[in-house]
């Protein structure tokens, strides 16, 4: 009786260090209302419409009579992963930016505070609660994405990679959205800066390049130089990273701006490598001072 009992403590005691309370309480409010279901249903339905509207396309355009080329397969698959992350940077900053400002507008965010649960458990929870949501959303479209294995010519390994990358760019808005949470105590601020750093991570890194590289391209060309700081640039961009995961040669390219006969050389990092080391040094920066914040602090005299 007495093993029973410990191996039962001992059970309960990981239960409670992996599942806290204010994430059983997240979980609980987030999964088992009405909306949650619509909102899957409508992901779902929109992701699944964008693919058989491109199958049809894709047909259309080849030729009904026509064997099926691969290359078109790729052409859906590259169609469908851009879809998908648009609707992750349109979905996740929504989630996450109003977690903390959403408590204290509610005046319920004192009585957390006054729990035993340390401020890093709290902001972790809130994050992990409104992201887990979304992984679920994300990866309940793999079955949409076994349409395209019935064309060929996409390999398992590019699709686990998307889906990774799909988690690590949830991580980053869900981390920028809980800080500008923590900083700011109304919801609808905090949702406008979310917003505007995703734009800016998508519109703005890509309209910088361009810019870049029309400047680039009037200076006199060089063959010493390589690879272009250019490129660090275009790195910003979460829509470049995916697409140099789907072809690795977007990467020399992206480096090798301004720059003639560079034909079989490799860039420093791939678009995608470079994306993870600099986001990751920025969301663990946005956790670290979102966790800093959450608590007042008083002024010393």
């Amino acid at each position: 009786m007495k093993e029973q009992s410990a191996a039962r403590a001992g059970r309960m005691s990981w239960r409670h260090q992996l599942i806290n309370p204010v994430l059983n309480k997240e979980f609980k409010l987030r999964m088992r209302t009405p909306r949650a279901m619509w909102t899957l249903f409508f992901y779902l339905f929109a992701i699944g419409l964008m693919a058989l509207s491109a199958i049809y396309l894709t047909e259309v355009t080849s030729g009904r009579g026509q064997s099926y080329n691969p290359e078109q397969s790729k052409i859906l698959f590259y169609f469908m992963s851009m879809a998908q992350l648009g609707l992750i940077a349109f979905m996740a900053p929504g989630l996450t930016s109003g977690v903390i400002s959403g408590e204290r507008e509610k005046q319920t965010l004192n009585l957390l505070l006054t729990t035993q649960q340390s401020s890093a458990t709290i902001v972790l929870s809130k994050l992990v609660s409104s992201l887990s949501f979304m992984v679920l959303i994300v990866i309940s479209t793999i079955p949409v994405y076994s349409m395209i294995f019935l064309y060929g010519g996409i390999s398992p390994e590019q699709l686990f990679l998307v889906f990774l990358f799909y988690l690590f760019i949830m991580f980053v808005l869900g981390s920028f959205g809980i800080l500008f949470s923590t900083l700011f105590k109304r919801t609808m601020i905090s949702v406008i800066v979310t917003y505007g750093v995703t734009l800016f991570m998508f519109g703005g890194t890509a309209l910088l390049f361009i810019v870049l590289v029309g400047v680039m391209e009037q200076m006199p060309q060089t063959t010493t130089n390589a690879y272009s700081w250019i490129g660090h640039i275009i790195a910003l961009n979460p829509a470049a990273a995916l697409y140099s995961i789907l072809d690795p040669l977007v990467s020399n390219q992206a480096f090798s701006v301004n720059s003639i006969g560079q034909k079989g050389n490799n860039a420093p990092l791939a678009l995608w490598q470079e994306f993870i080391i600099i986001y990751t040094l920025l969301s663990i920066l946005a956790l670290w001072l979102g966790i800093r914040r959450l608590r007042p602090r008083l002024r010393r005299k």
